[in-house]
């Protein structure tokens, strides 16, 4: 399939997980995807490059430098001419009880996936309001919709970014310019590898489909929401969780 031939993709934190799903995902639909790493995770992202090969480009980006989220895209639109899909895929988590949790760890779980997703959305905004066409689609996540004990800062920066997508969706629709959300649910992947076998069955005893999503399902979510098979969607929050949460 080649339904996204000669488009232009932005996906940040395109080095691993979900992120690097998404960039071999459009690339294998003929995209030019510009894929962005968080400074030292170098190897990973020049590993993902050579995958997709000549389609691929790779840059450095801490999302929290909002003057940086500017920077890249004017960089991105500069090299590839243009810039028609959007991923909003960075992101951290630090878990811990409200009653012990830190300023600075709640400013850096809301810097990054809250405040640099919206600056991104902001500097994508005006290269796709000049071809009065694009999309963005932002990852949020089921604990944005549902809360989880343990993930205040977490969850209100993924409900956050729902709110974000929907005004944003209303604001740029006239424009031609479609922003939805995908909001997964429990995912193999590194991190939840790591967790102690009895919190994973917890886990999947939780999801109706008895098992952990895996990244492509993800992927396939993003990339349907960026195409042309959901011209006519926006403003949504797509669940792909496994009937976790409905």
């Amino acid at each position: 399939m080649n339904d996204f031939a000669g488009k232009t993709v932005l996906v940040t934190g395109g080095s691993r997980g979900i992120g690097r799903a998404c960039v071999l995902e459009f690339a294998r639909r003929g995209a030019v995807v510009a894929l962005t790493y968080y400074p030292g995770n170098e190897a990973e992202a020049q590993e993902v490059g050579q995958l997709v090969g000549a389609n691929a480009s790779i840059w450095p980006l801490d999302v929290v430098d909002t003057k940086a989220c500017t920077q890249l895209v004017e960089e991105v639109v500069k090299k590839h001419e243009r810039l028609d899909v959007l991923v909003n895929n960075a992101g951290i988590a630090i878990d811990g009880l409200v009653m012990r949790f830190r300023d600075e760890d709640w400013d850096a779980v809301l810097d990054t996936n809250l405040r640099g997703a919206f600056a991104l959305c902001r500097a994508a905004t005006r290269p796709m309001l000049r071809q009065r066409s694009g999309a963005i689609v932002n990852l949020a996540s089921v604990v944005g919709e549902m809360g989880n004990a343990g993930q205040t800062a977490y969850s209100a920066s993924k409900a956050g970014l729902i709110g974000l997508t929907k005004s944003l969706a209303r604001e740029l629709a006239s424009r031609s310019i479609r922003v939805n959300a995908v909001a997964p649910g429990f995912i193999d992947t590194e991190m939840t590898a790591k967790l102690p076998a009895e919190t994973k069955e917890k886990m999947v005893a939780s999801i109706a489909l008895g098992r952990l999503g895996k990244v492509e399902d993800i992927a396939r979510a993003v990339v349907f929401l960026a195409g042309e098979g959901a011209s006519y969607i926006t403003g949504e929050v797509l669940k792909v969780n496994g009937g976790m949460y409905m």
